[in-house]
């Protein structure tokens, strides 16, 4: 019998990756991705890990994000620039222009739903 419950963790298998190139402000960020839930209608979520460095980010889709370990700096264009730490959530919503920075390697829980 199929489960309708799923535990958001990183048991299962990861995937890596890097910010495209032209968008790298400093440092060289490396990311691991536990995508546990992809659904109809665009919805994921999971686990994601960066370590330190800063690039640039857009967002198209609507995101929120539960900070478990780690320190960043998130600045919106025009805007302010906000440090979340471990137990600080929010959402980034469609439209989102600015940087991420990680300071210390930082492990957030994610759901997004695409545009």
């Amino acid at each position: 019998m199929a489960t309708h419950f799923l535990p958001v963790s990183t048991d299962g298998e990861s995937e890596r990756g890097v910010p495209p190139p032209d968008r790298i402000i400093s440092g060289s960020p490396t990311f691991t991705t536990w995508n546990v839930e992809e659904a109809p209608g665009g919805i994921y979520a999971g686990i994601w890990e960066a370590t330190p460095g800063k690039w640039r980010i857009e967002y198209d889709e609507w995101e929120f994000c539960h900070i478990l370990s780690g320190v960043s700096v998130i600045g919106e264009d025009g805007g302010a620039a906000r440090t979340v730490r471990a137990g600080d959530s929010f959402v980034l919503r469609p439209g989102f222009k600015g940087s991420w920075e990680v300071v210390e390697t930082t492990r957030k829980e994610y759901v997004i739903r695409t545009a």
